[in-house]
């Protein structure tokens, strides 16, 4: 494999680009507990909020967005959104939405899946949820810490 400078720069800006407007369930858990100021919005369909959700988060389905944004999130204020998992494109859609708008905004790559998958608080309509870490996508909680580990 050849790798040339002009390769070694788009992948810097590639990289870069996706931390910029990527984010992912430990990194947003880990901003709730230090205090940062964003909104996590969840732009499923009704039916996927109740069934499941996390804690914290404000329900706006994607193609709500430039109707409700407005009146939900004050100008200026970051967002981040998720959808169901890896394999659905909704949170990329609402980041869009979003984006148009003039929100700084952020995806939370791994969506709801993957929230809940790391043991992170989640709720339904009846409450919280427990659910067990999958060690498969994050190890297994051993202090009071929020990490992926990577």
């Amino acid at each position: 494999m050849t790798f040339t400078p002009a390769d070694r720069d788009a992948a810097i800006e590639h990289f870069a680009a996706k931390l910029r407007f990527e984010t992912d369930p430990s990194d947003v858990a880990a901003a709730f507990a230090a205090g940062e100021e964003f909104v996590l919005v969840d732009v499923r369909g009704l039916a996927s909020w109740h069934q499941g959700r996390v804690a914290g988060a404000i329900h706006v389905p994607h193609a709500e967005i430039p109707e409700r944004a407005a009146d939900l999130i004050p100008a200026g204020t970051p967002v981040v959104v998720y959808c169901w998992g890896p394999g659905c494109n909704g949170a990329t859609r609402g980041a869009l939405q979003f984006s148009r708008l003039g929100y700084a905004v952020k995806e939370m790559i791994g969506g709801f899946e993957y929230w809940a998958r790391e043991g992170l608080e989640i709720v339904d309509d009846a409450g919280p949820i427990t659910r067990a870490v999958d060690t498969l996508t994050a190890p297994r909680p051993t202090a009071a810490e929020i990490s992926c580990d990577c």
